[in-house]
């Protein structure tokens, strides 16, 4: 019984033992990563890289920050810089994801409108490629991209009608209604190559009445 009693303390205490040593790695390892910075000075470290146009080290540096600071008004701005930053480096569905969890994490924040306008503009650009308009048409590839831009920029301005993208997100639409349109005669065209007459003629019934003029 003696002997049950000493294996079930030695136990106990080595539970416990762990059970601090766990506790105190990650405030070890939170103030490694921070390095005793605060959320503005890791801010503007980001930023510096920006300008040195060390884009990969900046979204490095954002991230540390984040993970440091989650709840810092600096953290919520640098979700953003992380997205507005892989876009720019065309990394589209890398920005696509941050901007989707900034929007599910901060609904009700001051720039969610440009969260929403952001991620419009990366799934268009990701429909995109450096021959368009010279040698090929963006309407001739596959345009799920461009119905996943056309739905994030109707969504952004529904919620926010008056918002400085909404304007900007409308013009854009036009283009994006004029591809989808575009795609949908090369299909037609396709069929009626082939000799399936009804599916032409189908497909040409569905831009008219889905795309008027």
């Amino acid at each position: 019984t003696d002997m049950n009693s000493r294996f079930a303390l030695i136990i106990f205490l080595l539970s416990f033992l762990s059970g601090c040593s766990l506790l105190g790695a990650d405030k070890d390892t939170k103030k490694l990563v921070a390095d005793g910075y605060t959320p503005k000075e890791l801010y503007q470290l980001a930023e510096d890289k920006v300008e040195s146009g060390l884009i990969e080290q900046a979204i490095d540096q954002y991230e540390i920050l984040v993970a440091s600071y989650p709840y810092s008004k600096y953290s919520i701005q640098a979700r953003l810089d992380i997205a507005f930053n892989l876009l720019k480096r065309k990394k589209y569905n890398r920005s696509i994801q941050e901007l989707d969890k900034f929007i599910s994490s901060y609904p009700d924040s001051q720039p969610i409108a440009y969260a929403y306008y952001l991620r419009g503009i990366a799934a268009e650009k990701k429909s995109h490629s450096i021959l368009d308009n010279l040698l090929t048409d963006n309407a001739q590839r596959d345009v799920q991209s461009l119905k996943d831009s056309y739905d994030y920029f109707s969504i952004l301005i529904k919620k926010f009608p008056n918002s400085e993208y909404a304007i900007d997100a409308q013009s854009r639409l036009v283009k994006i209604v004029n591809a989808l349109a575009r795609h949908e005669l090369y299909v037609a065209i396709y069929y009626t190559r082939i000799g399936a007459n009804i599916a032409g003629i189908n497909r040409t019934k569905y831009i008219i009445e889905t795309y008027p003029l």
